[in-house]
């Protein structure tokens, strides 16, 4: 016998999260647990807003299409929106014990908030590894930053994430700001600039590796090695099913690519389930999944050493 339920949640976020240009006050997105045979499997839908192809309500469309053929033990093929072909996907995982309980909990931690307590936490890890965005301000700006920041703490590995917001120039003047060691020290910036030609070019000239994420979602792009091309940036949320993520992955892997599983802003529930699928598919990688700090309440399931308030059933919404 098959159930399935759907609800919609909405998790107050932090002040000042900007996404691109907005403004970002809550996450929103759905949750969905399928039962069979004494078995549960949850799975969390959430589009990202400003970054997924798809809305929340086309999302959730989809969902319960997918659901009413799932419940009719109907054939049922892999959702076209990657939201959903995740979420369901991982729910699917958890219903079949595909998904393993162990999870890679060491995240690279995010540079957010105070400094101060920032450095304290990066100078109380063994080997630190951090994530910073530039990009949102004067590259000028961002390029000493991040000086500021090596110099600080020797033993860093800074992983650095541009969105694609740097023409040439600024991508230059970033770097201009930067010592060659500290260059060698960033193990990679995620699209700096606004095309993959532009990227690879400013690798070359820079001699700061780079990562491709939002370019791994164009339909016409074909993953080849280049020089100066270090990593890949898998954001599942906006990629599609993990069948999908284990075929990129093994792809990377045949070129020599280091892949990372980041988060989209999942809740809680949907950030554990990455860390467990990046415990299975990249160990070698710590993953970019140091999120939790944007938000206010966690969601189904805590992470390990968080302690955010959980938010109840009482404040979803029943969908189906």
């Amino acid at each position: 016998m098959r159930k399935a339920k759907l609800w919609r949640y909405a998790i107050p976020m932090e002040s000042g999260v900007l996404l691109r240009d907005r403004r970002l006050t809550q996450r929103e997105g759905l949750l969905v647990m399928l039962q069979q045979q004494g078995r549960q499997g949850w799975g969390e839908i959430a589009p990202l807003p400003g970054f997924s192809g798809e809305t929340l309500e086309q999302a959730q469309q989809a969902c319960e299409s997918w659901l009413r053929q799932w419940l009719a033990a109907q054939p049922v093929a892999e959702s076209l929106l990657p939201s959903v072909a995740f979420g369901l996907s991982c729910a699917s995982a958890e219903l079949t014990s595909q998904l393993p309980p162990t999870g890679a909990w060491r995240s690279a931690q995010l540079c957010y908030g105070d400094p101060d307590a920032l450095l304290l936490q990066l100078q109380a890890q063994p080997s630190p590894c951090a994530k910073m965005k530039v990009g949102l301000y004067e590259a000028v700006r961002d390029g000493l930053q991040v000086s500021l920041l090596l110099e600080a703490l020797p033993d860093l590995q800074l992983r650095l994430d541009a969105n694609r917001s740097w023409t040439p120039e600024k991508a230059h003047q970033f770097a201009r700001r930067l010592t060659p060691p500290q260059r060698a020290r960033i193990a990679f910036i995620e699209e700096p600039c606004r095309t993959p030609e532009e990227s690879l070019a400013f690798a070359a000239e820079s001699g700061i590796a780079i990562a491709w994420d939002e370019s791994l979602r164009q339909p016409d792009f074909r993953l080849q090695a280049a020089p100066g091309l270090a990593a890949l940036v898998i954001k599942p949320t906006l990629t599609g099913s993990i069948a999908h993520i284990q075929q990129i992955i093994g792809e990377a892997q045949r070129l020599g690519l280091q892949v990372i599983i980041s988060s989209a802003l999942e809740s809680s529930l949907g950030l554990t389930q990455l860390a467990r699928l990046a415990h299975w598919l990249t160990p070698q990688s710590p993953p970019g999944l140091d999120t939790l700090t944007l938000m206010r309440q966690q969601l189904v399931r805590r992470w390990p050493g968080c302690a955010l308030p959980l938010q109840g059933e009482e404040a979803w919404t029943r969908v189906l």
